[in-house]
């Protein structure tokens, strides 16, 4: 296991991958059986504040959480749907039910207006009294020709609740939050309007004119990405002014629109899940944490399957500055001598914002999250969005 304050990865030339590895074992531990769990919890605690603040984006460690063998399974019942005839597939099609929950095609999913080179389905928390007509309000469609299929996601999806609950109180006790405030942040997740999808990317072929999945931020909560072995597939982007931008090890452009940085991969590594912080938690900290823009370019000879499973708000709840988040920015602009007010982000229902981006980002007009801007206090719009200067562009197709 890969201790806490252990230096970043490396790569096979040597050189680091400057995402940080945090292991999420103090939180397993019960406090009575050593005398360091609450020292251990501390400085977990210290290393998710820091990575969420230089990179909005780490692995974290979960090999005391979950069987190895168990997300290897899925992977295999993953390629083993989308190894189905197109016609069993479509069976599932995101027009069966609320243009949320299925199958979309190859190509099917548009990032900034270019085809998305995956295929994928998705599944969201069940909710009461289904109704297809209504956005988010259907009802999952499992593939029932793939033996095992929905009994093995049901079992990882309760896993990755709890792994969102643990998660959630470490990051708590990282920001400095007190007991009753995070009591009052817990009950902001505790039914969890969760997202699951399963992705298939075949290789980029030359000439298509876009990527895997197109460079993008997530605009929930958290989000915790198990994939197959395949190298350089996922790519973060690291901004200069960020502690990992000097390690470009890839050759990929040294800039993402008019914002300089890096390309970096994130390459799998056993035991770990990839997670970063979404768009929500941009406004729970008043923006010390920022959601990262990150995309998938899969230029190998195989298969690629990957599970970005999103532990989200409650659908009912109010997302707005964290009293813990204001108290720091506040004692950092007393230190730098800054009089300058706080610039607050503006708060959001979380369901209203959701419900509000449903629309036509899939390349036949009925899809999740709608294509458009937005100029608001916050400039966070959306699952996938895009841009700077607080103008952002919706778009689906994760990890």
């Amino acid at each position: 296991m890969v201790k806490i304050d252990s230096p970043p990865p490396l790569v096979g030339n040597g050189k680091v991958a400057g995402l940080p590895i945090i292991s999420i074992t103090p939180y397993l531990l019960d406090p009575s059986s050593r005398d360091d769990v609450e020292e251990r919890r501390a400085a977990t605690s210290n290393a998710l504040h820091r990575a969420c603040r230089d990179y909005g984006f780490f692995y974290l460690d979960i090999s005391a959480f979950v069987d190895p063998r168990e997300p290897d399974d899925l992977t295999k019942l993953g390629r083993a749907f989308f190894s189905l005839p197109q016609e069993e597939k479509d069976k599932l099609a995101l027009k069966n039910q609320d243009h949320a929950r299925g199958y979309a095609r190859l190509n099917e999913n548009v990032t900034d207006g270019k085809a998305d080179n995956h295929e994928g389905i998705d599944f969201y928390r069940p909710v009461e009294n289904p109704d297809k007509s209504k956005p988010l309000w259907g009802t999952n469609q499992w593939p029932a020709s793939v033996p095992g299929f929905r009994q093995k996601y049901e079992a990882w999806i309760e896993k990755m609740k709890s792994l969102g609950m643990i998660l959630m109180e470490a990051m708590a006790i990282g920001l400095g939050m007190t007991p009753n405030e995070w009591k009052a942040l817990q009950s902001q997740v505790d039914d969890s309007f969760w997202v699951m999808r399963v992705i298939g990317y075949p290789p980029l072929p030359n000439d298509h004119d876009g990527y895997s999945c197109g460079a993008h931020k997530d605009y929930g909560c958290l989000t915790f990405l198990y994939a197959d072995p395949t190298p350089n597939a996922l790519q973060v982007f690291v901004p200069k002014s960020k502690p990992g931008a000097a390690a470009d090890l890839t050759g990929l452009p040294a800039e993402h629109g008019n914002e300089k940085g890096v390309w970096i991969t994130a390459d799998p590594i056993p035991g770990c899940v990839v997670c970063n912080i979404g768009e929500m938690w941009e406004i729970w900290s008043n923006g010390l944490y920022k959601s990262t823009l990150h995309r998938v370019v899969h230029r190998g000879n195989n298969y690629r399957v990957s599970i970005p499973f999103f532990f989200e708000p409650n659908f009912d709840a109010k997302i707005a500055p964290l009293p813990a988040a204001l108290r720091i920015i506040k004692a950092e602009k007393d230190e730098a001598m800054d009089t300058k007010p706080t610039q607050l982000y503006k708060p959001v229902v979380y369901g209203d914002f959701l419900s509000s981006k449903v629309g036509s980002n899939f390349a036949n007009g009925n899809g999740k999250y709608g294509n458009g801007t937005t100029n608001g206090t916050n400039g966070v719009v959306g699952k996938h969005s895009h841009g700077t200067n607080g103008t952002t562009t919706i778009a689906n197709g994760k990890l």
